[in-house]
This record gives C-alpha cells, structure tokens and sequence, in this order.
C-alpha cells in the first residue's frame, strides 16, 4: 500500500486517482483527444500502444514536452475489424503472435491459447525498447485488453516491472505471494481500480463518470479512460466513438476536474510513482 503524502499529497487526502487515458497511438484521433486531455487535465496519464499506425505521432509528442507522463500500453491484440496492426517484431520473429492474416489476434482469448510465451516476453521488450529509442520517457506499464492477467503473462509482466524498474498497473491479483514480493522490494501496488470506461450510451456520459467517481475506495485509485477526438477516423474505426469523445471532454476539462474535486479525490500520475520506486 502506498501512502498518499509518499506522493506529495496533503495528508487530508484520502482518495486519489491516477486518471489514465488509455490506447495513445492507436490512431489520429486517439492522439489529438488523448494528448489533449493529458495536458489540461483532469487527466494525469497516459501508455502509449508501440505496434499502432500512429505510434512514431505519439513518440513525437512525447519527445516535445518531456512533462507528459507516458508508459507503454503493453498490446498483443489488435480487436478492431477494419483496422490492425502486428508485432513490433514482425511475423516472421514471432509467429505465435499473429494470426492468419499476420496480425495481431482480435481476442485475448486467442493470444492465451497460441502464443509461445518466450515469444510473448521478446515482442514485449521489444515494444518497451522501441518506446525508449524514440525518446518516450516511460513512467510506467500497464496491459491492453487486460492480457497480462493471464497465467503466464502475469509473471512475465512483474519480471518486466523488475528488470525495466517501472511501476505497473498492478493490484491484489494472482498469486498474493508474487504481488507481496513485489511490494516488499519498493514497487507501489494500487488499492483500486476502475475500469468501466467506455460502456454508456450517448448522453449518459455525465451519470456514468460520476458513479465511477462517487464508487472509488479509499487509497490509491488507477481510473481508465480512453479520451479521444471524435472524427470520422475514429468513427470508422469503433463504435465507441461518442464515450471516448465524451472522456476527452470530461477528463480534459473542466467538468471532469469539478466532479473529482466534488468527490473530494486528488489526482497523482504515475511518474511520482517510479521516482518514488527508483529513489
């Protein structure tokens, strides 16, 4: 458990989220909404998806404002119809981990059933080390889709925490000896999360975000959302396309920033984390 004053936070402070935007680099409009929610906040955060056609767009914004607290969004899917991508290190490398049209599987069910989990930990680094090579000051890791909570790929994932000295988004998960191991050598574990992105109809974003935030427990929160501009990019792309518009404009303005306040939640991101780990 991590104490919040650890974090710089004012000892009244009993509620903090990391307000993290999710899926950078997956698209134009996933940078433009993502980015811009990040810089004016309420959002804190964000990882970026390396394999993604706009990664290079993210690894740019990065390099330009080097306050920007990013990590690697850890992708060994590609869930879209129309739009995909493969591993960083190519099909050829890593065959395991593409399906038969060379992508990337659309299901984290499918990942679980074929990868080769030696191939699983390559492309993995790979991603991590691409990120750093283009200039991403990483402040942490977290998993797309939830992958890296599957047996197996848990321990990848906690080998990668360790070797790469990154915190994670990690909470009381798997084997509770594992994740005390990790705890007791330094690395900050989440007392909650929140998931629940995503999944309102058009004009219900307002209700929604405010349940998730009238919901959260005390301690150190981690809040998923994937803040983006909606356009006809993102459009032809998700059918998700009015909740990702609405979080870029509630945790990228003003009204997001008034509920957490209401709420009484302070905000943190995850670089505090790792200096707080690395110190």
């Amino acid at each position: 458990m991590v104490a919040l004053t650890e974090l710089g936070l004012d000892p009244s402070v009993t509620r903090a989220a990391i307000v993290h935007v999710d899926d950078l680099g997956m698209c134009h409009d996933a940078n433009e909404g993502g980015f811009e929610a990040i810089i004016n906040g309420p959002a804190t955060c964000g990882s970026i998806m390396v394999p993604c056609p706009w990664f290079a767009d993210a690894a740019a914004r990065a390099r330009a404002d080097t306050s920007l607290d990013l990590g690697v969004h850890l992708t060994l899917t590609a869930e879209y119809d129309r739009f995909r991508w493969g591993p960083v290190l190519g099909a050829a490398a890593v065959p395991s981990l593409v399906d038969d049209e060379g992508y990337q599987p659309r299901t984290v069910e499918e990942v679980v059933e074929s990868a080769d989990l030696s191939e699983v930990d390559r492309e993995l680094r790979a991603q991590i080390d691409r990120a750093l090579a283009a200039g991403v000051d990483v402040t942490h890791l977290d998993s797309h889709m939830g992958t890296m909570f599957h047996r197996g790929y848990f321990d990848i994932y906690l080998q990668l925490a360790r070797d790469y000295r990154l915190p994670l988004f990690i909470f009381r998960y798997g084997p509770s000896e594992r994740v005390d191991e990790l705890e007791a050598d330094g690395w900050p574990i989440l007392d909650g999360f929140d998931s629940d992105s995503l999944d309102f109809a058009p004009g219900e974003g307002a209700a929604h975000n405010a349940a998730r935030l009238a919901a959260m427990p005390a301690g150190l929160n981690y809040l998923i959302c994937h803040a983006a501009r909606a356009g006809e990019e993102l459009e032809a792309i998700t059918d998700t396309a009015h909740a990702r518009e609405f979080e870029r404009t509630f945790y990228g303005g003003a009204a997001g920033a008034e509920a957490l306040a209401a709420e009484g939640i302070a905000t943190v991101g995850m670089r505090p984390l790792r200096d707080l780990l690395r110190a």
